[in-house]
């Protein structure tokens, strides 16, 4: 930690957080939300802001000749928030599932995501001081982002002494600029082929059988899904491909080998029909019993998280250091903003009950109920997000294994309580318990999200002498930007794609549906619970797997001194999402994982330097990939609803050529093996 008698502010001149900034963070905002919302719906995983944020702030920034490395910083702070926000994709519609919203409500949505977004700030401000300054938690992505930070800085950039140390040039951020700008550009057009034109095809699949039993071989060509892969890692992406393989290698055909395959279904039908109903419970059963063994491996830091966050809060010092880069908001204006969201859930809550049509008795005991629950559980998921994210990283906090908990935490008590007031005993008291314990979820989530990324930039603004009380700020306000965006989007994808089991046309083509795969396991679960129907015989059979992989990673871990691991969560989503999703994302990682070998097989006495500039460029042309598709998947979506709208096809760019079909899939397969030989050149090239 700092003196603070002998501290010198090097920055004590610098402008931080400004309105130019701020409508930059909120341009930023808009485009990572947008692709975090498709790419959270496409396949069940978001991307890290940060590092793009702060490339894409400093590069715009350059143009202004008194912006600096704190302004830049505020940017990202904003923008990571939203982006991260964007995860409540993974339960919210859900509600569209169960059939219970035709849309979503704008301000119900909004307000449950902003209230959720802004108590996670609240909640973990009290542990910066524990958690970042005076904790050796290493906090990668937090860390990361500062060195980007101080790379792309010009004029004076300093060490935790307050020392100037170096003087930087203006070229390396636009280099990095550039990594984000060409790969999105080269997506953006790939995806206007696929999804627009639709002369190529995004996927293409070799089906045969041996004997009785049905096999597939899957090919993806989603740029999005390439650069997605390359960011989870080599042990992550054979994990998936694990997964695939139990799932269209095994399971699939031993289970078509022992059912007679319909007259009047094909084969490829009869498979797929194999998968939804059998083979992707088991992966529930993978997906569950892996998030849980994750929950209970990291119980011990999740308690001392929880125990700092207590101790924080009954701190009796409330005095505000002089210090400006010490100084968070007042305990005052926390109390306020904590009351005020607490009020914005209870009208929220109310006007999402009201709509049932219960008694006021009822449905008041229903909003303090799921307002307390939706307090209570998140400050405590806040606490232990905060403590993980610096322990293992934002993006290796087990998110999903904390949604499934908090589902199955909703479900329970709103099962006794139904049971209590009979609200079980007919289907619209059971639909409509199983909304609001997705509704409720969806706060906590919320709440989840924005603490795994809070103490992350607040650990990169120590780092560079930020003020925490502006950071703070921009966290606000980077929650209230990206739930406003949240609705609309999602409101568009559906109309324009729709989501795997709620489609809002019945002509629509359910191959083109946005899977939705986390939302669509919460709902899975949710409902399960409520009606009793859930196909448990399958589901533990995946949990037997589970925990079959489970002595398999430890085992592993312990004779390869832990160098080595088999993520069991990964497995459970190669059995989970479809197979076209997932080549993608394990060629992606195969494909980092070859970038770095050639890097470190490399004689140059400064291959560590080397390495660490292709890791970064590599995530930056990764962000690129993601933004890029993801951008023009929105785009398309607003072109077909317009298009709907004035009585068009849901396709209005569409070629339709005649016999184009294995044209398209070779061409898009060109066009993919094209780009992995691009992401190599440019990750490996020296600058």
């Amino acid at each position: 930690m700092r003196d603070a008698a002998h501290y010198i502010d090097p920055y004590h001149a610098y402008k931080e957080l400004t309105l130019r900034g701020i409508l930059l963070g909120i341009i930023i905002t808009i485009l990572f939300t947008a692709s975090n919302v498709y790419l959270g719906l496409k396949v069940g995983l978001t991307f890290a802001s940060s590092i793009p944020a702060a490339v894409l702030a400093m590069a715009v920034l350059k143009f202004f000749k008194d912006s600096n490395i704190l302004e830049n910083n505020m940017v990202q702070t904003q923008a990571s928030a939203a982006g991260t926000l964007s995860s409540v994709v993974f339960i919210i519609p859900g509600l569209l599932m169960l059939g219970y919203w035709q849309s979503f409500p704008f301000w119900q949505t909004t307000l449950i995501c902003m209230s959720g977004g802004i108590l996670g700030v609240i909640f973990t401000i009290p542990l910066r001081q524990v958690m970042v300054v005076n904790s050796t938690l290493p906090y990668p992505e937090g860390i990361a982002a500062a060195e980007i930070l101080k790379t792309g800085a010009i004029g004076i950039v300093a060490n935790q002494q307050g020392e100037v140390i170096q003087n930087e040039d203006d070229n390396q951020d636009k280099s990095q600029a550039n990594d984000i700008v060409y790969a999105g550009v080269l997506a953006a057009f790939v995806s206007f082929l696929s999804g627009g034109l639709r002369v190529i095809a995004d996927s293409s699949s070799f089906w045969f059988k041996m004997g009785s039993g049905i096999f597939q071989i899957p090919l993806g060509f989603s740029l999005a899904l390439l650069g997605a892969g390359s960011l989870i890692g080599i042990a992550a992406g054979v994990a998936i491909l694990s997964g695939v393989i139990l799932a269209w290698g095994i399971a699939v055909p031993i289970f078509s080998s022992l059912s007679p395959q319909p007259d009047n279904l094909d084969m490829i039908t009869f498979a797929q029909q194999i998968w939804t109903q059998k083979v992707r419970m088991m992966g529930v059963g993978v997906i569950g019993i892996a998030a849980i063994w994750t929950l209970l491996s990291l119980v011990k830091p999740m308690f001392e998280g929880v125990r700092l966050s207590i101790a924080a809060y009954s701190n009796k010092n409330s005095q505000q250091p002089q210090n400006r880069a010490q100084r968070d908001l007042s305990p005052r204006l926390m109390l306020w903003i904590s009351i005020a969201m607490a009020l914005i859930l209870v009208a929220t809550f109310y006007s999402f009950i009201a709509a049932s049509n219960l008694n006021a008795a009822l449905a008041w005991g229903l909003v303090l109920v799921v307002t307390i629950l939706t307090l209570v559980i998140g400050f405590l998921v806040a606490a232990a997000c905060g403590y993980m994210a610096g322990l293992v990283g934002s993006s290796s906090s087990p998110i999903s294994g904390i949604g499934i908990l908090a589902v199955l935490l909703f479900a329970i008590i709103f099962l006794l309580i139904g049971n209590s007031q009979g609200l079980t005993t007919t289907e619209d008291g059971r639909h409509f318990l199983t909304a609001l314990t997705l509704f409720g979820t969806t706060a906590v989530l919320a709440i989840a999200t924005i603490s795994n990324d809070n103490l992350q930039d607040l650990k990169t603004g120590y780092l560079i002498h930020a003020t925490p009380a502006r950071q703070q700020i921009a966290l606000i306000i980077g929650c209230v930007v990206g739930a406003l965006v949240i609705a609309p989007i999602l409101d568009l994808l559906y109309h324009a794609y729709g989501f795997s089991g709620a489609m809002p046309r019945p002509d629509m083509n359910p191959q083109l549906a946005l899977a939705a795969p986390q939302a669509l396991l919460m709902t899975t679960l949710s409902q399960g619970i409520f009606s009793h129907a859930l196909e448990w015989g399958y589901i533990l059979l995946g949990v037997s797997i589970g925990a079959a992989l489970i002595v398999l990673d430890r085992l592993l871990k312990y004779f390869s001194h832990d160098k080595f691991s088999f993520p069991i969560l990964a497995v459970g989503m190669g059995v989970y999402l479809p197979p076209t999703v997932n080549i993608p994302l394990v060629i992606g990682a195969g494909l980092f994982w070859f970038i770095q070998s050639q890097v470190k097989k490399s004689k140059a006495p400064n291959v560590e330097q080397r390495l660490k500039k292709v890791e970064q460029r590599s995530t930056l042309f990764a962000a690129g990939l993601i933004v890029g598709e993801s951008l023009m998947g929105v785009i398309l979506a607003i072109i077909i609803v317009i298009s709907l709208s004035m009585g068009g096809s849901d396709a209005p760019l569409a070629l339709d050529l005649p016999r184009w079909g294995l044209m398209a899939e070779s061409l898009g397969f060109l066009v993919f093996s094209v780009t992995i030989l691009f992401f190599m050149v440019r990750c490996l090239k020296r600058d």
